[in-house]
């Protein structure tokens, strides 16, 4: 698929004088972002010792006073955040507002002890909607297009992130949720959705039941763009959703501990996700050291922002697994690219003594001749050692005879790209569960606490 702009307001012409939601900001001068930057950063330090006591300690403790952040350089000298900072001080202990003062709260869905707790100020939900506009503007979105929102409602930040910023651009919102998947097909062909608005696993579910209804969105529906986030996915993954729905899939990054969706996104380029350093700084550090690492190198993200009220971060550790660089996209904006997140620090397996990560996996099966893109991982303990069994199902039609071959191929795929021997088991059509918002693709069976 080339590369096209899209107009805001000419159906079919689409002139490069409509890539930018906000040319000013988003084709910047790196020299003039700096500068925003720093006046933010000093401004949003200022905030956080001055209203948040856990900020404030760590400071004293660290010898630093907000007056000491003179330079980006200085963004170093500050101490880390982390999940469980949020956690310890649950619910309100990191905001810098009353809760009184607020207009929302998110909330993760903690999986083991207590939830994370996120909070938005009335201007802090208009910057969400701004960048999440803009977002979804440079990979496609237009005013008046159709958006079908199949993002999550309520806690999960990702609907109603999607759903304002799309809303801000001037594009018509179906608020669909996740689920009731063969109303989401309807949905989207009655209404001639141009833009389909999900997780990536989802968008492959919605696409697999429309097949299975004799439906072929990607010849028949009005989808165009698709704008995926809340889980990583490989460029195979990419490829299987773009040929299956017939439309541009572009990836959106964000955590709600951040903002939500909206941090990062791709251009139509889809050769990186811009991040938004009019509201974020980003880092990149080693995992272990804490160390930054050259640009282009991978390690952890880490994110500060810069204009929220309600609950600023200091050099969050995201956990994500990336590389970013600051050269120049082809489409124009100065923005640093995020060049795709990898995987989590705490999604890394050992497998015989090799890390790896989900996504690598499913970037080798998603595509393999007689295999359909529906896989999990299921770790179990065997003695000392780890086991790692990929679960993968076959494509419909494909003889149950044909299992055995199909798994030794995957295998040996597996085995010459990644360098790790892994068990390999097909599954007949459906077998995997299939989820409405993130994908589980580890199923851990160890035992808790070993």
């Amino acid at each position: 698929m080339g590369t096209r702009i899209w107009n805001a307001t000419e159906p079919g012409a689409h002139p490069a004088s409509a890539r930018y939601l906000d040319p000013d900001t988003e084709t910047m001068s790196r020299d003039a972002l700096a500068a925003l930057q720093l006046e933010r950063l000093t401004a949003t330090v200022r905030n956080v010792y001055d209203r948040v006591p856990v900020h404030r300690a760590r400071m004293d403790a660290a010898g630093l006073r907000p007056d000491d952040i003179r330079s980006l350089d200085d963004l170093t000298r500050l101490p880390f955040t982390t999940k469980a900072d949020l956690r310890e001080n649950y619910p309100f202990g990191l905001f810098a507002r009353p809760a009184g003062e607020l207009s929302r709260l998110h909330a993760s869905s903690g999986t083991t002890g207590k939830p994370t707790v996120v909070g938005y100020t009335g201007d802090d939900l208009g910057q969400w909607a701004g960048v999440m506009a803009r977002s979804m503007h440079g990979g496609g979105v237009r005013r008046g297009d159709i958006v079908h929102n199949a993002y999550g409602y309520g806690l999960f930040t990702g609907g109603l992130g999607a759903h304002y910023g799309a809303e801000r651009l001037g594009a018509v919102v179906v608020p669909a949720s996740g689920g009731s998947t063969a109303r989401q097909v309807a949905l989207i062909m009655d209404f001639k959705a141009r833009v389909l608005c999900s997780t990536p696993s989802y968008a492959l579910a919605i696409a697999e039941l429309a097949e299975q209804q004799g439906v072929d969105l990607a010849r028949d529906s009005a989808l165009e763009v698709g704008m995926f986030g809340a889980e990583p996915w490989s460029d195979a993954m990419r490829a299987e959703i773009e040929a299956r729905l017939g439309l541009r899939a572009i990836d959106v990054y964000g955590l709600s501990e951040i903002m939500g969706p909206g941090v990062a996104c791709e251009c139509e380029a889809q050769a990186g996700l811009h991040g938004w350093e009019d509201h974020f700084l980003f880092e990149v550090i080693d995992p272990d050291t804490g160390a930054p690492v050259p640009e282009g190198e991978p390690g952890e993200l880490v994110v500060t922002t810069l204009t929220k009220q309600a609950l600023p971060m200091l050099r969050y550790r995201t956990r994500d697994i990336t590389r970013i660089t600051t050269a120049r996209c082809d489409c124009g904006r100065t923005h640093l690219r995020i060049l795709r997140v990898t995987g989590r620090n705490d999604d890394m397996l050992i497998i015989r003594g090799v890390n790896v990560y989900p996504s690598q996996i499913e970037a080798v099966l998603v595509g393999l001749a007689g295999t359909a893109p529906h896989y999990q991982l299921v770790v179990a303990r065997d003695g000392r050692l780890d086991r790692v069994t990929v679960e993968i199902e076959a494509a419909p039609g494909v003889a149950p005879g044909d299992y055995a071959a199909i798994a030794s191929h995957a295998a040996r795929q597996i085995k010459s790209t990644l360098g790790v021997s892994s068990e390999i088991v097909l599954k007949a059509p459906g077998e995997i569960p299939r989820s409405e918002g993130k994908a589980v693709r580890v199923r851990d069976l160890r035992p808790k606490g070993g």
